[in-house]
């Protein structure tokens, strides 16, 4: 868990995360300087947990995705899954149990990563909504444009873990959560989407990332892609995954270079190279929105 100021709904998620139906888990927190009462709120319930159920640690104040990469490749950490946790959301019971019991069924040696819907809650805990059900499979070739799944569903096995040792934070990441996507697809790994939500996800002016359901969602991505922001975030991506050539599919490595083939050259060329690459969004608005910004070098 990464928190910063996180007072208002910290006990919340500390008491869903207690009341998970598998009863076999640690919480290591990772606090990036909190000014408020976040710190006592956790001391607290390390107190009533024990200090061996409950670990602090001080972040590296760096931001929510160093923060939690922080702890993600923390070498004194040990344990056969690992999952984010954001602080003000709010686990369903049998959240942890699912996504380890998809996980047990492939080799625990081959990367592997569970992810799930979310349901949309206000300030006050109330359903105002539901996150996109996704039709398309988990892909590299998805994952090169957006991160269908939300970390704080994530639960990974140590073969994923792995994987993110070897990144360099902040430099070579956008968000923890992109690039664990990311990783575990370029390597061949194993992607399990739930379509049933398993997190409460908080929806309110202090959090880190909204969902992306709605227009407004779609046109708020559309200016950020035009004033480049975008194209930022592959600068960072595509630098991260060419480092990890060693262990990235050949196949994907063809399609990694025909989509940094899309970010230059002739008009022509953007968009062959990228229809090449096969890389796309969930959704018919995205892809649209793919193709304009080929077309705008703004991919």
């Amino acid at each position: 868990m990464s928190t910063y100021n996180g007072e208002k709904y910290l006990v919340e998620q500390l008491e869903s995360i207690a009341a998970q139906t598998h009863k076999n888990w640690v919480l290591y927190v990772s606090d990036d300087g909190s000014s408020d009462s976040t710190i006592q709120i956790l001391s607290k319930y390390q107190d009533e947990w024990s200090k061996h159920r409950l670990f602090i640690q001080q972040g590296p104040s760096k931001g929510f995705a160093a923060n939690f990469l922080s702890l993600a490749t923390n070498s004194k950490i040990h344990a056969d899954f690992y999952a984010y946790s954001d602080q003000d959301d709010i686990f369903e019971t049998n959240k942890l149990e699912r996504a380890i019991k998809s996980l047990k069924e492939k080799s625990l040696l081959v990367p592997a990563l569970y992810c799930s819907r979310t349901i949309l809650i206000n300030d006050l805990n109330k359903n105002i909504g539901e996150s996109p059900n996704y039709k398309k499979p988990p892909s590299f070739e998805n994952a090169l444009t957006q991160n269908m799944a939300s970390g704080n569903t994530m639960v990974f096995n140590n073969a994923t873990r792995e994987l993110l040792k070897r990144i360099k934070y902040p430099e070579e990441i956008v968000y923890h959560d992109w690039s664990t996507y990311l990783l575990v697809t370029g390597c061949g790994g194993t992607v399990y989407y739930d379509t049933v939500s398993t997190v409460r996800y908080r929806q309110h002016d202090d959090n880190q990332l909204g969902s992306n359901l709605g227009f407004w969602a779609t046109f708020y991505r559309f200016i950020l892609m035009l004033k480049g922001r975008f194209k930022q975030w592959n600068d960072i991506n595509i630098k991260t995954m060419y480092n990890y050539k060693d262990v990235i599919l050949e196949k994907n490595i063809q399609i990694l270079d025909s989509y940094k083939k899309s970010r230059s050259g002739s008009l022509i060329k953007r968009i062959l190279s990228f229809k090449r690459s096969k890389a796309h969004r969930q959704t018919f608005s995205g892809n649209l929105g793919l193709y304009i910004a080929v077309i705008f070098r703004k991919i």
